[in-house]
Order: C-alpha cells, then structure tokens, then sequence
C-alpha cells in the first residue's frame, strides 16, 4: 500500500493557522506539530501497513498523518466541528484511508465501524481517557476486535494504570489492564511537545490482550474493583458488603477481610470474582 498522500501537504502548524483553529480547553484538546514524534508514536503498534485503526479525537489530523503515511486506514472519531474541514483535506491526500465519524466517542461502536480486526491509536482527550480505556477492557468477549491499544494520558494516569500491587499508584486501572491484558508505558512525552502545553506530563501506555482467566465474570470483576477501590481506606469487609457473599468468599480464598483493597493483587481479585460467579 502507498503510504505517501495523493498531494503534497502543508506542515500542520501552517493548516492549523490558515483555518485559525485553537486547541479547546472544554474539548480537552492539545495539539502536537513535531512529525518526528507522531511517527514515532504511530510506529508503537508495529507494521500497520494494510490495517484498520480507529482514533479519538483526532482534533486537526497531527496523529492521523502519522498513521496513514504508515499505510494504515483509520477511522477518526470527532465531536469538534471545526476540525473537520482539515480532516476532509487529509482524506482526499491519502485517497480516502481516513473515514471520519463526527459524534462522540463514548456513543459509538468502534467494533462495528472497523468490521474486523483493527488497532486503537489515540492522542485522548483527558476529560473522557479514562472512561473510553476502562470500557475497552471490559468487553465480554475475549479477546476482544482490537489487536492493541495505544493510548497517551496524563503520566499520572498511565502510572495508575501499569502499577504493582501495593504501590500508591495501584487501583482499580491496575487491575482492570492487566488481568487479562500486558500493559506497559511504551513512550513518555514532555509536556512543552503540546500546544498549548498542559500543566502536567504525558505517557504512552500499550496495551496487549493476553490469556483470559477462566470462570470469571469481567462485569463482577468490575463491579467488585469499582467498589474495593471507591472506599480503598476502608476495609474490604466494609467495601464490599453490598455485593451478596462476598465477604464470606474472601474468607473462603483466604484473604482477610481487614485487608484494604490496595493490598490485594491481581490474582487474588479473580479469584475472588471466579468464586462469586460460582
């Protein structure tokens, strides 16, 4: 597959100041111009030469650039009106491998606009990252359409989501990622490599499916992380007390229940949702 555009095009900095576009605050928006760095973000998810990927908030095409002059196709989501005209440009320089789907993210079934196998590659907007993260991990089945998952968050965030138990930064996100999944951070990104730049520093995290655990509900593992860790100063005899038997199933495993849901590992919590489930 081609992966140079039909047309030539200007630098992304010169369209943006020629359509007189402004990253949004409400949209959490923050552009990135540095070619060098989008392709090396685009290059995280391996050969994409010939495959589908599906990106949020493409805002006014820098990453999306990137991932087409790798040979992907790419599906873009995005709710802000203005950057459509620029995105229509890069569709008609790389023959139409950009679709654009304008709505929000969070409304639309990215299994069924990719009709197949495809990567997520995405720049997320931080008002919606981790709302769109935890729903891509929580599929029933497994392993899921996506191949992979190549996201940018806060570093914060990132740090949360490939953090061992025990650690400050374990959670809810912990466990969610890495149950059925590998995740590591793959790329970290100085926060002067925005416009305008944000108050905190990036990090790309990638993410692979890996062997499911079986006999295990993802919806209850779900519903017991959201609870565990919505009270994680209190003990697990007390977060967990609105889930029918789970208490008595956390004694059954053998973990205490004075416990505090930041100390109980990966392991222990499918083991406690394949007992619930029983």
């Amino acid at each position: 597959m081609s992966r140079t555009p039909a047309r030539s095009l200007p630098p992304l900095r010169e369209t943006v100041r020629a359509h007189g576009l402004s990253a949004s605050k409400a949209l959490g928006q923050n552009f990135l111009f540095d070619e060098q760095l989008l392709d090396r973000i685009a290059a995280l998810p391996g050969d994409l030469d010939g495959a589908t990927v599906f990106e949020v908030g493409p805002g006014p095409g820098g990453l999306t650039r990137a991932l087409l002059r790798a040979g992907a196709r790419v599906i873009a989501v995005e709710r802000d009106h203005r950057c459509l005209p620029l995105l229509a440009d890069l569709s008609e320089a790389f023959d139409g491998r950009l679709t654009v789907v304008e709505g929000d993210a969070m409304a639309v079934d990215a299994d069924a606009l990719a009709g197949g196998p495809y990567h997520i590659v995405a720049n997320l907007p931080y008002n919606v990252g981790t709302a769109l993260f935890t729903r891509w991990l929580e599929p029933a089945e497994w392993p899921p359409r996506w191949q992979s998952l190549t996201l940018m968050f806060q570093q914060e965030v990132a740090e949360r989501i490939v953090a061992p138990v025990g650690t400050n930064a374990y959670g809810r996100l912990a466990v969610l990622a890495q149950w059925r999944a590998e995740a590591k951070i793959a790329m970290k990104v100085h926060r002067s490599a925005f416009t305008p730049p944000p108050k905190v520093m990036s990090a790309i995290v990638r993410i692979l499916p890996g062997e499911e655990p079986e006999g295990v509900d993802p919806a209850l593992l779900s519903r017991l992380t959201e609870k565990g860790f919505g009270q994680r100063r209190k003990m697990l005899r007390q977060s967990l007390k609105s889930i029918p038997g789970a208490v008595e199933a956390l004694e059954a495993i053998g973990i205490d229940p004075t416990r505090r849901a930041e100390t109980v590992g990966v392991d222990e919590w499918v083991a406690l949702a394949r007992l619930l489930k029983c």
